[in-house]
C-alpha cells in the first residue's frame, strides 16, 4: 500500500480514494486501507462520508488512537469545532504528549476563537515537535486571528506585537505585512504603513503601489496619491495576475474620484463595466462616485445590486448605510448599519459610523459663557443652557435658557435678562425638517422690569443636492446692552438662508432679514458670501462678503439704524470640524475679514473682523472649546461699536447611546449612563 500512502502525502486526494477502494474490494476488513480510504474520501470534497466512515471506524475500533485523532480531525473538516472541542479535550487527558491531539486541539480552539487557550496547545504542539513546520504555520494563522481580535478590540500595540512574533518565524510573509498594513490604517501611522508596504513592494510591486496610494490619501496627499496609481496602472502587463489588475484599476478610479476627476471617472467606470460587467467592486466604484457627486440615490441603486449579488458584502452594506445616512435616511442607516456590525463584529469603520448616529440622536447638554465689551463702555456676561432629547428618530424635544447681566459704568446703567424657551423638532422628510420654540424673556433695568414673548419656528430644507435652504421666523429682545433693554425693544424677523454648493470646490451664501420692530422701525438686510475651498481636506477656504442694511428711521442716539450701510470684505476661514473627529483630538476653527464699509455718504472705513476657537473632545461624550472674536464692523453689534467677546463652552451627550430604540427587533439599544 505503499503507493497510495506516496498519493496521500502527495495531496492526491482523488486518485488516493480510487487506490483504496480498489485495495478494499479485495480486503474490505484492512482496517489500515478502511483509514485511508475514509481520509482520502474526506479531503477529496466529500467531508460528509469521510467523518461517516471514521465513525463507524470509532465504534469498531474504540480504543485505537490513530483512528480517534482521524475522526477528530474529520470533524474539523465538517466544521463541527464544538464537538471536535470535546473530543479533542478528552483526548489530550488520555494522551498529553501526543503531538497530533495537542495540534489538533490547538486548531479547533482557534476555529472558535478561543486564541489565548489555542496559543498554549500549539506551544505545546511545537515543543514536543520543533522541527514540525505546519504547526508552526498553524500558529501563525492562530496568531493571526488573536491579531484580528486584538484590532477589534481597539488594542492596536497587542495586535502589532502578535504581527512582529510572526516574522520572526516567517520573515517578510506577505499575508502578515499586509494585515499589519492595514493595522497602521486604521491607526492612520502614516510612516510605519508606508515602511510595511515598501517591504511588500519587495516581491509585489503592484500590491506596494496600491498600498502606499491608499497610504497618501488618508494623509490627505490625494495628488501624490494619484500619481502611484498611476505607475500601478502603468506596470500592467498582458501577463499580470488578474487578481492585480483589478486592484490596480480600482484604486486608480477610487485616486480620480478622492482628486475630483470625476469625469475622468465616470469614463473609467464606463469602460470597466463594458469589460467586467456587474462586478461587485466595479459597482462600489460607481456607488462611491455618486456619493461624492452628492447623487445618494443612485449610489443606494448601486450598493443594492452589490447587495443583491452577495448579501454580506462589507462594501455593500457599510456603504449603503453611509449613502442612506447622507440621504438623510436615518431609520435605514441605522438598520445597514447594526447588520454590517451582525456579518463583521466590531469592525472599527462601522463601529465608528454606528457611534457617529448615535451622537446625532443623544440627549445633550451644552453650557455657554461669554463676556464682550465694547468701545462704548457695554459690558455683558452671558450664561446660556440649552438641552436637547431626541425621543425619536424623527422628533425631539428641545430647551434654552439664558442669563445676561450688562452695564455701563460712564452712564450708571445696569440691566438683567432672563430668557427660557421650550420647543421641539420634527423631520418630516428626509430632507426637510421643522423646529419651532417658544418662551419668554423677563428684563429689568434701574428704571423698569418688563417680560416679552420669544418664538424661533423655521424650516430647514434641502431642495436639490448641494443646496440648504431655511426659512424661518424669530421674535427676540434687543439686549445687547442696557440702553437697548431699556427701550423695551423687541424685534420679528423674517428671514431665509440659502446655501449652494459645487462638485468644484465653489460656493455662494446668501442671507436675508426683514425685520419690524415695536418701536416701529424696519430693517432690511442682505449678506452673501462667494467662497472657494482651498484646501477642502483641511478645512480651508476663502472668499468675498457683501453686506447691506436699511433702516427706514434712523436712531443713531439709540442703536446703529443707517439708511444705508455697505460693507465689502474679503475673509479666510480655517476649520477642523468637532462633528469629524474622533475622541481624544483637537478641533478648530480660525476666521479672519478685511474690508471697508461706507455709511450712509461717509467716507470709507476699513474694517478687520477675527473669530478664533480652539476645542478638545475628551471622550465620544464629552467636548469643550475655547472661543473668541473681535470686530469693528459697524453690523458687528446693534449699536454699531467695536466689539470684543471672549467664552468657553461645554458640550456633553448625557448617554452613550440614544433613549429610543433604534432596532427594529427585540434587541432593544438602551442608553446607560
Amino acid at each position: 500500500m505503499e503507493e497510495g500512502f506516496s498519493l496521500l502525502e502527495r495531496g492526491d486526494f482523488k486518485q488516493a480514494e480510487t487506490f483504496f477502494d480498489a485495495v478494499l474490494k479485495s480486503y474490505p476488513q484492512n482496517k489500515t486501507a478502511r483509514l485511508c480510504y475514509a481520509r482520502a474520501v474526506g479531503l477529496s470534497g466529500k467531508p460528509e462520508k469521510g467523518l461517516e466512515l471514521f465513525t463507524i471506524l470509532n465504534e469498531e475500533f474504540p480504543n485505537d488512537l490513530e483512528i480517534k485523532l482521524n475522526y477528530a480531525e474529520a470533524l474539523l473538516w465538517n466544521k463541527r469545532f464544538a464537538d471536535a472541542e470535546v473530543f479533542y479535550g478528552k483526548l489530550i487527558l488520555e494522551n498529553p504528549d501526543n503531538f497530533v491531539a495537542n495540534l489538533g486541539y490547538a486548531n479547533t480552539l482557534s476555529n472558535l476563537q478561543s486564541y489565548s487557550k489555542a496559543l498554549e496547545y500549539i506551544t505545546k504542539a511545537i515543543a514536543l515537535a520543533p522541527e514540525n513546520n505546519g504547526a508552526k504555520v498553524s500558529r501563525k494563522y492562530i496568531k493571526l486571528g488573536y491579531a484580528n481580535e486584538k484590532v477589534k478590540e481597539k488594542d492596536y500595540k497587542g495586535a502589532e506585537a502578535f504581527y512582529d512574533e510572526i516574522l520572526l518565524d516567517f520573515p517578510n510573509d506577505q499575508e502578515t505585512l499586509l494585515n499589519k498594513a492595514n493595522l497602521y490604517l486604521i491607526t492612520k501611522n502614516i510612516e510605519k504603513g508606508k515602511e510595511v508596504y515598501n517591504l511588500l513592494g519587495k516581491e509585489n510591486p503592484l500590491i506596494a503601489l496600491n498600498g502606499l496610494s491608499l497610504v497618501e490619501h488618508i494623509d490627505g496627499k490625494d495628488k501624490a496619491s494619484l500619481k502611484l496609481s498611476n505607475q500601478a496602472i502603468a506596470a500592467l502587463t498582458t501577463t499580470t495576475e488578474e487578481r492585480l489588475v483589478k486592484q490596480s484599476q480600482e484604486r486608480y478610479v477610487q485616486a480620480l474620484i478622492w482628486n475630483k476627476k470625476y469625469p475622468e471617472a465616470d469614463l473609467e467606470i464606463k469602460q470597466l463595466s463594458a469589460r467586467y460587467g456587474n462586478e461587485n467592486w466595479v459597482l462600489a466604484l460607481s456607488a462611491t462616485l455618486a456619493v461624492y457627486i452628492s447623487e445618494f440615490k443612485e449610489s443606494i441603486k448601486y450598493y443594492q445590486l452589490i447587495l443583491d449579488a452577495d448579501s454580506k458584502s462589507f462594501d455593500g452594506n457599510l456603504g449603503i448605510a453611509n449613502a442612506y445616512f447622507a440621504n438623510g435616511e436615518t431609520e435605514k442607516a441605522y438598520a445597514a448599519a447594526y447588520k454590517t456590525l451582525t456579518i463583521f463584529e466590531k469592525q472599527n469603520d462601522a463601529t465608528n459610523f454606528l457611534q457617529k448616529l448615535h451622537e446625532e440622536h443623544t440627549p445633550f447638554l451644552e453650557e455657554r459663557f461669554s463676556y464682550s465689551f465694547d468701545n462704548g463702555n457695554n459690558t455683558a456676561y452671558t450664561s446660556r443652557t440649552l438641552v436637547s432629547v431626541p425621543v425619536s428618530q424623527k422628533w425631539s424635544i428641545n430647551g434654552n435658557y439664558q442669563y445676561r447681566k450688562t452695564g455701563n459704568k460712564v452712564v450708571d446703567l445696569n440691566a438683567k435678562s432672563n430668557d427660557v424657551l421650550l420647543g421641539f423638532g420634527y423631520k418630516f422628510h428626509p430632507k426637510a425638517s421643522f423646529y419651532f420654540d417658544a418662551g419668554i424673556t423677563s428684563a429689568s433695568t434701574n428704571s423698569s422690569s418688563y417680560t416679552e414673548a420669544l418664538i424661533n419656528a423655521y424650516f430647514k430644507v434641502k431642495p436639490y443636492k448641494l443646496q440648504d435652504l431655511e426659512i424661518g421666523y424669530r421674535r427676540e429682545l434687543q439686549n445687547f446692552n442696557t440702553e437697548l433693554i431699556d427701550r423695551q425693544i423687541a424685534t420679528n424677523n423674517y428671514y431665509l438662508n440659502y446655501n449652494v454648493g459645487t462638485n468644484f470646490n465653489l460656493g455662494w451664501f446668501t442671507q436675508y432679514f426683514y425685520t419690524s420692530q415695536t418701536d416701529n422701525n424696519t430693517r432690511n438686510l442682505l449678506f452673501t458670501s462667494l467662497y472657494y475651498s482651498i484646501l477642502p481636506k483641511l478645512g480651508l477656504k476663502a472668499g468675498l462678503n457683501y453686506q447691506y442694511i436699511t433702516f427706514k428711521d434712523q436712531l443713531p442716539t439709540f442703536y446703529f439704524s443707517p439708511a444705508r450701510f455697505n460693507a465689502y470684505e474679503v475673509f479666510i476661514d480655517f476649520l477642523k470640524d468637532e462633528k469629524a473627529i474622533q475622541s481624544k483630538q483637537l478641533f478648530y476653527n480660525i476666521n479672519a475679514a478685511f474690508g471697508y464699509q461706507f455709511i450712509e455718504s461717509n467716507d470709507k472705513q476699513s474694517t478687520y473682523r477675527f473669530q478664533l476657537r480652539f476645542g478638545y473632545k475628551f471622550s465620544d461624550r464629552l467636548l469643550a472649546n475655547l472661543f473668541g472674536g473681535r470686530s469693528n464692523i459697524a453690523s458687528a453689534s446693534v449699536a454699531g461699536f467695536t466689539f470684543t467677546e471672549m467664552g468657553v463652552r461645554l458640550k456633553w451627550n448625557l448617554f452613550s447611546v440614544p433613549i429610543f430604540k433604534t432596532q427594529k427587533n427585540d434587541e432593544t439599544t438602551k442608553a446607560v449612563d
